[in-house]
């Protein structure tokens, strides 16, 4: 376990696409959002689930908390979680990403010293929703909801970023699985190829 750092799942989509809570969905006999805790349960003592609907997910066993700022999509969860954790920094993930990489996860753990937040990047694509951030980015993080902006990478530039670059995640993870996510019908046909063959396909990479 990596001491001073949280796990905070994001739960609070609304799933409009799929027409079901891709949490719930079922891949290789469990739900999207349980193989999401089990990665996280490798790393860290604490996890913290940022939810609307308690009462859907309370079979996690996970401390559970609500957005403060309704209606501010993921900035929101984040603030909320990183206002709920213990830990010094938090690891946030969406609810729907099944593919996580233990290992890549605690690569960017061990880059944290010295900076604000560690965040993957792949050319010009940043991954805020498997990222590091430490609890003392709140203050920029209200700062911004307070003025109405809700970009995930809108605070970002007051702050110190270690950004982890391609040739380090396919060191952990050549397919690069772990920043799958479901937002659609076809994503969900995917990630169960996926579950299959455990690889993408050519033209997805």
């Amino acid at each position: 376990m990596v001491n001073n750092v949280s796990g905070i799942i994001l739960a609070g989509g609304k799933s409009s696409r799929l027409g079901q809570n891709k949490a719930l969905i079922d891949l290789a006999g469990k739900p999207v959002i349980q193989h999401v805790v089990d990665t996280l349960r490798q790393l860290v003592d604490e996890i913290v689930l940022v939810t609307n609907t308690p009462d859907i997910l309370a079979f996690l066993g996970v401390r559970m908390v609500a957005d403060r700022y309704v209606g501010a999509g993921p900035l929101g969860g984040l603030h909320a979680g990183l206002s709920a954790i213990d830990g010094e920094y938090g690891l946030v993930v969406g609810c729907d990403m099944p593919f996580l990489n233990a290992a890549l996860l605690k690569h960017m753990l061990l880059q944290r010293t010295g900076y604000d937040i560690v965040m993957p990047r792949i050319g010009n694509y940043y991954e805020p929703l498997h990222a590091l951030y430490g609890r003392h980015c709140l203050s920029a993080i209200e700062h911004s909801l307070q003025n109405g902006q809700r970009r995930l990478l809108g605070f970002a530039d007051q702050l110190q970023v270690r950004y982890v670059e391609q040739d380090e995640i396919l060191r952990f993870d050549p397919q690069q699985l772990s920043f799958f996510n479901l937002n659609s019908p076809d994503d969900l046909t995917r990630m169960r190829e996926i579950a299959q063959t455990g690889r993408r396909s050519p033209s997805e990479l």
